[in-house]
């Protein structure tokens, strides 16, 4: 028999392993004096992260590598993380809905950046599955916790506040019953200047207050180091039913969305991205509100269904929206003391136009009818600080209701 301190030894040195290797940033933090280690707390925290990884990281049927360094596995659609959530389990996928009224392609002078890097080798997942980015143990890292790991801030409530240092430029409508959204993103790369910022450019659905009972729909681009560990432009979805504190997430960071795609993966890279007075590219994107389920559907590109928002995950969106929401947002963290540099869309006035200023365009909202209307003439344009990010709108007879947007961040009149 074993002696129990040798017994004692073999259980301690798995952690010392873990502790040593996996958790070294506390260590290091520790050496410099910046903070006590704890080798008992370091372990929950461990336990924690492994058991999140074990639940948001399902069985694959087949695991693709995108050159970009993303895992991308092939997950049988109905073991999907949506499916974790108690009001839908043992529920399947539906069957696609009826689409809004007046959908179809414009003609316009710019290409579709519809290709996700992952995607690019012409690997594909099986029909049946699902294709989901793989979540590390350094993307749960980066995270201002483990428990908020997927999740925005809980300050990101007012469009109209820069409360938690959110800034914005943005086009809107409210007022109305509104049933859904369509509008065609412009594509860029945007700098980010510390991790904890980010810069994104999306459409938001919404319903409730601007208090605890906001509800959103989200679907746009993003670049996000602290949630994604690089620099990419990348499709991503959220949502929320109580102004980001509880409910809700990122992508399929949390039970909730239904994806019912195989070649869509939600958090990965789209490429191709604009260039300053070169090519341009944009995406398009459509939410609706189903008239038979009361589901909320997400289209990308050209016609494909991603997957869908069930209603019983709301309050006031399983009706439907109050407000539409277009535009772009960074946080400003003034890490350096003054304004960040980080970018909104292309980096440049909304002044610069084509080629050189980001765009949306196209912006359509859906009516009671489940039909595809132009935007009324209740339509606003407003930008928190002008001089570091600004927005100019206007309306022509080939991109509709359309508007420039963004700017530099820190520069001589912002700082």
């Amino acid at each position: 028999m074993m002696a129990a301190s040798a017994v004692a030894l073999l259980r301690v040195a798995p952690l010392l392993v873990v502790l040593l290797g996996g958790w070294a940033l506390a260590a290091a933090a520790a050496a410099n004096g910046t903070q006590r280690f704890r080798p008992g707390e370091e372990l929950r925290r461990y336990r924690r992260v492994q058991a999140l990884l074990r639940r948001l990281n399902k069985p694959a049927l087949r695991t693709i590598q995108s050159p970009d360094g993303d895992i991308i596995d092939c997950v049988a659609a109905h073991l999907q993380p949506a499916f974790d959530h108690p009001r839908l389990r043992g529920h399947r996928p539906l069957d696609p809905p009826v689409r809004p009224k007046g959908h179809h392609r414009r003609p316009n002078d710019t290409a579709d950046a519809g290709v996700q890097l992952w995607a690019a080798s012409g690997e594909s997942c099986p029909d049946g599955s699902v294709p989901i980015r793989r979540t590390t143990e350094a993307d749960v890292l980066r995270a201002s916790s483990v428990k908020r790991f997927g999740r925005a801030p809980s300050s990101r409530v007012r469009r109209d506040s820069v409360a938690g240092g959110h800034e914005h430029a943005v086009g809107y409508v409210a007022g109305e019953e509104y049933y859904g959204a369509k509008a065609s993103i412009n594509v860029w790369a945007p700098k980010v200047s510390t991790p904890s910022e980010f810069s994104l450019s999306q459409i938001w659905v919404i319903a409730g207050s601007f208090g605890n009972d906001l509800n959103t729909i989200e679907a746009g681009w993003q670049v996000s180091p602290q949630l994604y560990g690089d620099n990419s432009p990348r499709f991503f979805t959220y949502w929320t039913t109580d102004a980001y504190q509880t409910t809700g997430c990122y992508n399929l960071l949390c039970s909730g969305f239904i994806q019912t795609n195989s070649r869509i993966a939600m958090g990965a890279a789209i490429s191709p991205t604009s260039a300053y007075n070169g090519g341009q590219f944009d995406i398009s994107l459509l939410v609706w509100k189903d008239p038979n389920h009361g589901n909320w559907w997400l289209e990308f590109g050209s016609g494909e269904l991603v997957g869908y928002w069930p209603s019983l995950l709301f309050s006031h969106l399983a009706s439907h929206a109050s407000m539409v929401q277009f535009g772009g947002e960074v946080v400003n963290t003034r890490a350096s003391g003054s304004h960040t540099a980080t970018q909104m869309g292309s980096g440049h006035f909304a002044g610069e136009g084509f080629g050189r200023a980001s765009y949306f365009r196209n912006l359509e909202v859906v009516d009671w009818d489940n039909s595809l209307v132009p935007l009324a003439a209740g339509f606003h344009v407003t930008a928190d600080h002008p001089s570091c990010y600004d927005i100019q709108g206007g309306v022509n007879s080939v991109w509709g209701n359309y508007f420039y947007y963004g700017g530099p961040g820190r520069n001589v009149r912002c700082t």
